[in-house]
Order: structure tokens, then sequence, then C-alpha cells
């Protein structure tokens, strides 16, 4: 139980990679405060789900992209449950395209969910962790935050901006004992890659030197790492979960 009573926030966390954070954070004894943008079905599924495991969780919706909605968020969590120990920003969309196909409009949409989120939600709760002196922020990024990938331009941008934001912000809490890094997922069996037909998932596989997709709880439990008393000498990182690719 590395987490037993530990306050976690986590931004779409009850589907995909957050879902799977989510589960297992819950498995290691923690409090849950999960936020969803639209998706009703799959957020009382997890609630459901984690309540089962005997532990608490509560969900938030709203959209993350909005600061005074993260602030809400924020503001929510510290009135029902005193503080916040994690937080762990996960929101994210994608769009498969070429760039010259892209507008302005899918520019800032995509910014919005994937970076600003990130900006919204941690502006808004490193003062109560400075004050205490403690806490763990967990940006989720992606292998294309440092490779790029052709077709993906602006979600390649999103996730580069939060490797340069967990490095950066990393070395600014370091006094106050807040640790800041990100998970760098690979290639992970979400619905995220549904679009994909079976021939392009056999070429991506063929590329991936351990074989195959990676699983949203092999990033859940590399996320549990970096919440925890486990990881209390590492910030700043960027940590890459991509079977080697």
């Amino acid at each position: 139980m590395k987490l037993k009573g530990k306050v976690v926030v986590i931004t779409g966390g009850t589907r995909g990679i957050g879902k799977g954070i989510a589960l297992e954070f819950a498995k290691e004894g923690a409090i849950l405060v999960l936020n969803y943008f639209n998706d009703d079905e799959s957020a009382r599924e997890t609630l459901n789900e984690i309540s089962s495991m005997g532990n608490y969780c509560t969900l938030f919706k709203g959209d993350v992209s909005n600061y005074n909605f993260s602030k809400e968020l924020i503001e929510y969590t510290l009135e029902k449950l005193g503080r916040v120990d994690v937080l762990v920003n996960n929101a994210a969309i994608s769009k498969i395209g070429l760039f010259m196909d892209d507008t302005e409009e899918d520019f800032d949409k995509i910014m919005s969910v994937n970076f600003k989120s990130v900006f919204n939600t941690t502006n808004s709760v490193v003062n109560h962790m400075i004050s205490r002196k403690e806490g763990s922020i967990i940006n989720i990024s992606s292998v294309w935050g440092g490779e790029g990938a052709a077709c993906e331009v602006l979600y390649s941008a999103s996730k580069g901006a939060i490797n340069s934001f967990t490095k950066a912000l990393a070395k600014e809490l370091a006094l106050s004992n807040i640790r800041v890094n990100a998970i760098a997922p690979g290639v992970i069996e979400t619905k995220m890659n549904m679009w994909m037909k079976e021939e392009e998932r056999l070429e991506l596989t063929e590329e991936i030197p351990m074989g195959r997709f990676g699983s949203v709880s092999e990033v859940g439990r590399a996320a549990v790492f970096l919440a925890s008393k486990d990881s209390s000498y590492i910030t700043g990182e960027i940590l890459n979960v991509n079977g080697g690719f």
C-alpha cells in the first residue's frame, strides 16, 4: 500500500491510460478524485470498479483546458479532502492527419487540452503544495514529445511542451520538496489506437523491440513509482515506458 491515504487528482482519469493509472493507484490505497470531460458511462464504470475495491473515489466532470474549472477542481478537492498529495495531468486529445490540413482551431484545441490544462491544474495546486513542503506532480507526455510523429505534428508539439515544462518546473520546486516528473508512454493499447488497420498495427509492432503494445496498467505502475517514496530523489525526469521503441 505505497500510496495509502494519499489524495490524488487525475485529469482524464476514467478511461484509457488515465483509468489504468487510477486502478493502480487504488490498489496502493490512494484516495482518488477523477476528472473527466464527457463520457459519463465510462466514468460510472470506473467509479464502480474502484469503489468495489474498497477505495474512496469521487468524480468531477468538466474541461480542464478552462482555467476557472481547473481551479474549481483543486478547490473542491481541498475542501472535501483537505489536501492534494499527487496531481496526475493526463487529459489529452489527438488528431491524425497532414499538417497542411491542420487549422488554427485544431492548434488551439490540441494545445489547450494537452498543454494548457497542465498549466491550469498545476498553477492551481502549486501554492498548496509549497505551503506543505510536499507533493508529486506527474505529467503524461508521449514518446512523440521527444521524437515527433509525422501526421501528429500538433500532438507531438503539445507533448514536447510538457517535457520542457516538467524539467523547468522541477528545478523551481525542488527546494520545496515537490517533485515534478513525466511519463512518456510508447504505443499503448487504448481506444486512441483503434483507428489503425491490422496491417498498420503489425508494422508498428515490428518497430517495437519488445514486440508488443504496452498496457495501461504498465503505465499505471510507472506512475505509482513516481508518486511514491520509491522515487523520493527523482525529479525533472521523463520516464519512457515504451518497450524500447
